[in-house]
């Protein structure tokens, strides 16, 4: 075992244990990995909700911050000086909102990592025989589905990278806002086409999370409306 895969194993093994248990309650691999999916999901959604209010917050004084940017344009020093000040005025931590991201990257990883080869990580004899169940149109799950399961975890990729950048998109750099419309059609192609070489098990964890986070990313536009609402009628 290489040592990616021994730091992965760190966290890896443990989900791994939760998934066989899952499977073993309801004997099917296929309802296990999206019942898996939605526990694991939940337990990342304080880590995505913070990092979604963090980048509100950002948006909030955005104005303040171009308004420095076009003072002190020939003066970069001065300029980064003053946005660290407004920084400490508005009480935020810029780095808050990438702590998130990378508190669930190593998870994101492992679970790659464990459903790519379940029983690398997974010491469970009836295991062994799951992981290769038929499920819906999928007649092994450990074999990669050609077509269907990638193109709905494609669809899903564009719809959540859609709403996710609607909801905190800034209007500063004309670039970077480039290359995110750019990434919004890119990555979802991506996931298309990996997942018609990735196990059918590891597409359905795919397609069931980012349908979860859709369903989150609508709850926090929501908890947002209702958050702008309030500031304008309070001010």
């Amino acid at each position: 075992m290489t040592t990616y895969e021994k730091v992965m194993a760190i966290f890896a093994e443990p989900m791994g244990h939760l998934l066989s248990f899952l499977y073993n309650t309801i004997n099917n691999y296929g309802i296990a990995l999206i019942v898996f999916t939605l526990l694991v999901r939940a337990c990342l959604f304080p880590l995505y909700a913070s990092q979604i209010k963090s980048s509100i917050k950002m948006k909030e004084f955005q104005p303040k911050i171009q308004a420095i940017q076009k003072k002190y344009a020939h003066d970069r020093e001065t300029m980064n000086m003053k946005i660290m000040e407004l920084y400490k005025e508005e009480n935020f931590n810029p780095m808050k909102g990438c702590l998130p991201m990378l508190i669930q990257m190593p998870i994101i990883l492992a679970l790659f990592v464990l459903l790519r080869n379940p029983i690398a990580f997974i010491d469970d004899p009836q295991m062994l025989m799951g992981v290769h169940e038929a499920f819906l149109w999928v007649p092994d799950l450990s074999q990669p589905d050609p077509w269907i399961l990638p193109i709905l975890a494609g669809i899903a990729t564009f719809i959540s990278f859609s709403l996710t950048q609607a909801m905190s998109a800034t209007a500063d750099m004309g670039s970077t806002n480039a290359m995110m419309k750019m990434m919004r059609y890119f990555f979802p192609i991506m996931i298309v086409w990996l997942g018609r070489s990735f196990p059918a098990g590891l597409t359905i964890y795919w397609f069931t999370g980012t349908l979860f986070m859709i369903v989150q990313t609508f709850a926090m536009n929501k908890w947002k409306s209702k958050k702008m609402s309030t500031s304008k009628a309070g001010a």
